[in-house]
């Protein structure tokens, strides 16, 4: 069974010139939620657009479910749905039409029944004789994805989906993604949220100036690249670091509060009690500690940062 979906060396240069995607490629499998990350510009939304058939690639090509997105375009947009960045509703409209009238522009049959399941998993049921015009910001964005989940695609594409949205409505989002993904449909993501990243996705691409930096397994990439820390409060404030901690990688924080020991993950933390019996040694008295590990963000902004 072929992957769901297989880019290979997709180049999007547009008339301008600007080159939006340079040789990506990537594969993404049946039933997993995969997260792009990326800056501002970095061909998110480009890609997305070329795998959905929106955007024309330059050179490249790009299969779902095995239907290659310009010999089968019907058959690979048929089982693809798009919640975009822009809200694009007919602001007169009612929900329920909305999302009905979506379904039937797929060839869908008419099911009443499906359609108030959608509704009501999206928190939208009460408001379904409701107009676009009279909805909030956060309820067009639910109508966004009603519309997209109501020809029952495999394939659902989320481009930046909780922006804007409150801290609710993103958490509501998430149990539906997670839900989604239950029933078998392949998520693919992206946010500028990287918490969100971090919560939902199984593996994760980090994408810059139109090409493909990192794809991994996410427990493998905070394995891989994420770095701990140990944070020592300090009873009195140093001014430098001391001449007898030279060679660890320790440094000064909070004005010379506090101590911060860096270590690698994958080292643990053997060498942990070596320090703190240095520290003892040289009359460095502590009041409190913690530790902590790298976040999917921190891996983020040192991937983004070393390949700029």
């Amino acid at each position: 069974m072929p992957p769901m979906i297989s880019v290979a060396s997709v180049t999007k240069r547009y008339a301008t010139g600007f080159l939006a995607l340079d040789s990506v490629d990537l594969t993404i499998e049946r039933g997993e939620i995969f997260a792009l990350l990326g800056p501002n510009g970095a061909g998110k939304t480009s890609l997305i657009a070329v795998i959905c058939g929106a955007a024309s690639l330059t050179s490249g090509s790009v299969s779902v479910a095995g239907h290659d997105i310009r010999r089968d375009f019907r058959a690979a947009r048929q089982i693809i749905g798009l919640v975009p960045q822009e809200i694009a509703l007919d602001i007169f409209a009612t929900v329920q039409s909305t999302v009905a009238f979506s379904r039937r522009l797929f060839g869908r049959p008419a099911d009443p029944a499906f359609v108030e399941r959608l509704l009501r998993n999206l928190f939208l049921w009460d408001k379904r004789a409701s107009r676009i015009v009279e909805l909030s910001g956060g309820m067009k964005r639910r109508v966004m994805i009603a519309k997209a989940l109501a020809h029952e695609p495999k394939v659902l594409f989320l481009d930046e989906p909780t922006a804007g949205v409150d801290v609710n409505l993103r958490r509501d989002l998430w149990a539906l993604v997670r839900r989604l993904r239950g029933s078998g449909v392949t998520i693919v993501l992206t946010t500028h949220y990287i918490d969100e990243a971090e919560e939902l996705a199984d593996r994760v691409g980090v994408i810059d100036k139109g090409r493909i930096l990192l794809i991994d397994d996410k427990a493998a990439l905070m394995r891989k690249f994420g770095k701990r820390r140990l944070r020592l409060v300090l009873a009195k404030p140093m001014t430098e670091k001391p001449e007898a901690l030279v060679g660890w990688n320790v440094d000064l924080e909070d004005g010379g509060h506090t101590l911060v020991y860096h270590f690698d993950v994958d080292t643990g933390d053997a060498r942990i009690p070596e320090l703190l019996e240095r520290l003892a040694e040289i009359d460095v008295v502590w009041k409190d500690l913690e530790t902590s590990s790298s976040t999917l963000e921190d891996i983020f902004v040192d991937i983004v940062g070393r390949a700029a």
